[in-house]
Order: structure tokens, then C-alpha cells, then sequence
């Protein structure tokens, strides 16, 4: 891709950064409410609404270790368009259902579409920018990101949060999208990184980076912790809209107070974990989730659970990147593809986290269900300190980067919150 120009390239990476912001707004603006629209229109529980929003990713998280992979063999532009058109579809989807059935159908293809999108977007931003701009536009793409979740809500509950226009809107955004993928991605991308992955073993690759123990365990913690953060607007949406006479603007104000303070919390918590290091910031943001879910349940006003929802976010900005960080430094340059692709099963938290957090708010109320997230968030800190002073394989595909090694640039900008949530 550099390769054809650089003015190429930089439209490519411009697209991609403008494309996330607006396609976060448009995720904000519709997907905020799911659970709000399944608990008014359809009258499901919350056990069940979080077994059918958790599916979605369930299923992506299955599908997301091979989309790199796929996208190497036939080109990116093809499966960027298809995978933008297909959430377009399932969004649309989604605001149009009448029946469980097709809310649930929609919400599966939009999810595994989401899945696909988000490494090869990644993927392809890489082939469009050179080495030295990458750490830059990553860190710009995560920016607008957030900058979308923050609006986005806003912008929802004004347009109508129990109308179906959010999700017809967010889709045409989609649709827009994917058409200007088509249109200024070259259809031919020649690039001696695509070339070695099409001709390399890859279901070896991944096969032995699930057979290091210290990945494992990052995994069985990421798990964890996107069961507390991952989806925390299912669950706490439930909550307030049945215990708030106000709920909904406070569930607005609380996803807007979350997305603001990853933007400003982004380059502090950055400098933070280059300083005292990736694992002794993870167990602080586990604690800080710990605090802010044991806040919710004693809050008993929207100033108690703004001011909560602040000590929980900076919780967030200090976990994800930290977690990346770890998985990078027990990588190398031969293996870290699959290493990452691995640690993308981890996204099974989103299913688990929803379906817990349901069956516990059914069965014990709200401070049942925040004092089982503040249990995960302990053990998530529990699993990553093993996988941390575990040993390295005996034999892996390449010599694994010890404990001590450099932090990659990258690692620390990768998006907390997918374009597609």
C-alpha cells in the first residue's frame, strides 16, 4: 500500500480515523439503548436480555482470531466493505425488528460483522501509514472513538432511544462508509507482511500460542474484566431504568461521563503505566473497578454514580492498555499475530458478562449484581498476577520476549472500545 503513494496512503488512514468517529457516534446513538428497547418492546427479563445482547459477541469473539487471516487471502477492501454492509444490515435490522427472533438475528449479524471489521481495519491502517506515523494515527483513531461514544448518546435519546431512527440512521452511516472503502482502497494491496501471512501456517501459529500458559491466563483474566466493563451499559441501564424515575438520563449522563474521561484520562493513564509498568497498573485498575462497582451499589443519586462512574472509567484507561502491553512483551515479531488473535477469545466476557449480570440484578437486585463484578474485577487481577510470573513454553513459534522487554508504541493506543461494541 505505501507502495502506490503516500498521498494514497494518507486518504486511506484518513478515511479509516473520520469513518471510526462517525461510526462511533452512530453505534453510540442506537446500540447505548439495546437493552432499554428489549426490556420496553419485547418485556424480556434481564436474564434473557443479556443472554441475547451477549450472544452477538460471543459468536464475533469465534469468529474475530480469523479475520486478520481471511482478509490477507482476499484483500481488504472486500472484506472491509462486506463487513460494514452486513452491520449496516443487522443495525437496520435491529430498529425495524417485531419479533425477538429478528432482533436476535440482527444483532448476531451485526456483532460477527463487528468482529470481522475491527483487526483488519487495524490491519489496514498499518499497510496505508509508515512505521514511524503509526503510533500517531492509532493514537488519533482512538481519540475519535471515544469522541463518538461521548456524543453519541446524546444524540440518541434526543432523536427518540425507543424509536427505531437511531438504528436506521447508525446503518445508512454504515452503508456510507462502506461505499467509501470501496471507493479509495486500491483493490490490489501488495505488501510483503500479506504476502507471508498467505503462505504461513496459521492455525499452527495460534495452536501454539494457546499452549503458553501465561497467555492462557490473560486470557481466563481478560475475560473477566470485559465481563465487568465490556458490556456495563446492559446491565446498569437495566438497573436505573427500573429503580430512577429518571433513569434514562442518567444512564445517558453516565455512558457520556465514561467516554469523556477516557479521552482525558488517555494520555495520563499512558504515562502512568510506562512508569510503574504494564502488570502493577492492571492491578490497580482492577481495584478501581472494584471501588466504582461497590460505589453503584450504594449510590443513591446521580451525583454519587457520576462521581463513581469516573473512578470506574479510569479503572478502564488503566486495564486495556496495560493488557496489551502484557500480551505484546511474552510476543515476538514471528508469533504476534496469533498471540493477539488468541487473546481475542478473550471477548467471550461479553456474552458472560451480560448473562451474569442479568440472572444476578433478577435474582438479588442491584447490589447483588455490583458486588458480583467487583468480585470478577479481583479475580481478573488474580489471573493476569499467575500468567505474569509464570514461565515462558518450553517451545513456541519463536523465542517469546521476556518480562523485561520493550513496550511496543502500538500496544499503548490500542482502542479500548471497539468501533463496533
Amino acid at each position: 500500500m505505501r507502495a502506490l503513494g503516500a498521498k494514497t496512503g494518507q486518504a486511506i488512514v484518513l478515511l479509516l480515523i473520520a469513518g471510526s468517529g462517525m461510526v462511533a457516534i452512530a453505534r453510540g446513538m442506537s446500540l447505548t439503548f439495546l437493552a432499554i428497547r428489549l426490556q420496553g418492546d419485547f418485556g424480556l427479563s434481564p436474564a434473557l436480555i443479556g443472554v441475547l445482547i451477549g450472544i452477538g459477541p460471543l459468536l464475533g469473539a469465534a469468529v474475530s482470531p480469523f479475520a486478520g487471516t481471511i482478509s490477507d487471502r482476499i484483500g481488504r477492501r472486500v472484506v472491509l466493505t462486506a463487513a460494514l454492509l452486513f452491520a449496516g444490515l443487522g443495525l437496520v435490522g435491529l430498529g425495524l425488528a417485531q419479533s425477538v427472533m429478528a432482533f436476535a438475528l440482527a444483532h448476531v449479524v451485526s456483532s460477527v460483522a463487528a468482529a470481522v471489521y475491527e483487526p483488519v481495519s487495524r490491519a489496514l491502517m498499518s499497510d496505508a501509514a509508515p512505521e514511524n506515523l503509526r503510533l500517531k494515527m492509532f493514537s488519533w483513531r482512538y481519540l475519535v472513538i471515544n469522541a463518538g461514544w461521548a456524543v453519541g448518546p446524546m444524540i440518541g435519546l434526543a432523536i427518540g432511544a425507543n424509536s427505531p431512527l437511531p438504528f436506521v440512521i447508525a446503518g445508512a452511516v454504515h452503508f456510507v462508509f462502506a461505499a467509501s472503502i470501496f471507493i479509495v482502497v486500491p483493490a490490489v494491496l501488495a505488501s510483503s507482511s500479506q504476502a507471508k501471512a498467505a503462505s504461513s501456517p496459521g492455525l499452527r501459529r495460534l495452536s501454539a500460542a494457546l499452549r503458553d500458559r501465561r497467555l492462557l491466563f490473560y486470557v481466563g483474566g481478560g475475560i473477566l474484566l470485559l465481563a465487568v466493563y465490556g458490556q456495563w451499559s446492559v446491565t446498569l441501564s437495566q438497573y436505573l431504568t427500573t429503580n430512577l424515575a429518571d433513569g434514562m438520563k442518567v444512564f445517558a449522563l453516565l455512558v457520556t461521563t465514561n467516554a469523556t474521561v477516557v479521552v482525558l484520562a488517555t494520555a495520563p493513564a499512558r504515562m502512568l503505566i510506562e512508569r510503574v509498568g504494564p502488570l502493577k497498573a492492571m492491578v490497580l485498575g482492577c481495584v478501581l473497578f472494584l471501588a466504582g462497582e461497590l460505589g453503584f451499589a450504594i449510590s443513591m443519586d446521580a451525583t454519587m454514580l457520576i462521581g463513581f462512574m469516573v473512578v470506574f472509567t479510569i479503572g478502564e484507561v488503566l486495564v486495556v492498555p496495560a493488557e496489551y502491553v502484557l500480551v505484546d512483551r511474552i510476543s515476538n515479531d514471528g508469533n504476534r499475530g496469533a498471540y493477539f488473535g488468541a487473546h481475542s477469545l478473550s471477548a467471550v466476557g461479553n456474552f458472560f458478562g451480560p448473562l451474569l449480570g442479568g440472572l444476578a440484578l433478577g435474582a438479588f437486585g442491584g447490589q447483588g449484581m455490583f458486588m458480583l463484578f467487583a468480585i470478577l474485577a479481583a479475580g481478573s487481577a488474580v489471573l493476569f498476577a499467575i500468567g505474569h510470573a509464570s514461565p515462558p513454553p518450553a517451545s513456541v513459534d519463536g523465542e517469546a520476549v521476556g518480562v523485561g522487554g520493550e513496550i511496543a508504541g502500538e500496544a499503548l493506543h490500542r482502542s479500548h472500545r471497539p468501533v463496533f461494541a
